[in-house]
């Protein structure tokens, strides 16, 4: 069961970042580059801010993750210039480093865990929380006034003209990468209504992750719930 999870997980952000590579391409192809000042419209500019708001969340995990910071930076440089193409091939790389008894036993555990144990304080760890647990709902309410500033003043993005080539192909970004962190929810959330719940609320509305980022209790991806959830 766990290793077929590790095949169908490896198999779907495969695809997905295939997915979202030929969109790019396409939208290159189709529309000329994004770097223009009249694609910057209202409802792009704040589905950019919520994009790179949900990017931060996937920096905090590759940070944690990696040992050497030198790879840490290159991956945030190509997570910030490439989004969820760069995020999808994190991902997929971290299931091929999976050995077969890790596989066996809970290949997302240990996607999620960090290999080596960096030199950490007590005081260290601390303050990483508190700043997490700052940082993330600082953010979520950054991206509800972005939110209800839009709204207020460009209308509803349920509008044909709003949806220019490049914000299709952003928002398609976008989601790819609310995957990912769909998956992380499912995976540590002990009941599926919860889980179902949170799921449904990032869908509908890209804040909700920022606010379970804030709400989380673990000081660490590999300690607290996904050390009980193995062991249990």
């Amino acid at each position: 069961m766990a290793a077929t999870l590790a095949i169908a997980l490896k198999s779907l952000f495969s695809v997905l970042g295939c997915l979202i590579t030929a969109t790019v391409i396409y939208t290159v192809a189709t529309d000329g580059l994004p770097f223009r000042i009249e694609l910057l419209t209202s409802w792009m500019a704040a589905t950019l801010i919520d994009f790179y708001i949900h990017i931060i969340v996937i920096w905090s995990w590759v940070v944690y993750k990696e040992s050497n910071w030198i790879t840490a930076i290159l991956w945030v440089v190509l997570l910030v210039c490439l989004g969820s193409i760069a995020t999808c091939g994190y991902i997929v790389l971290q299931f091929l480093k999976l050995s077969t008894q890790e596989s066996l036993q809970d290949p997302i555990y240990f996607v999620l865990l960090r290999r080596q144990e960096k030199t950490e304080t007590e005081q260290q760890r601390k303050c990483s929380l508190l700043t997490a647990r700052i940082l993330f709902p600082a953010l979520g309410c950054l991206m509800l006034g972005t939110l209800i500033y839009t709204i207020v003043t460009d209308g509803s993005p349920f509008r044909r003209d709003v949806f220019t080539p490049w914000l299709t192909a952003t928002v398609i970004d976008f989601y790819v990468g609310v995957v990912a962190l769909s998956v992380w929810v499912a995976y540590k959330e002990s009941s599926w209504l919860s889980a179902a719940l949170w799921i449904i609320l990032i869908i509908c509305s890209g804040r909700a992750e920022k606010g379970y980022e804030g709400t989380s209790r673990t000081e660490s991806i590999g300690e607290g719930q996904l050390r009980k959830k193995l062991c249990g």
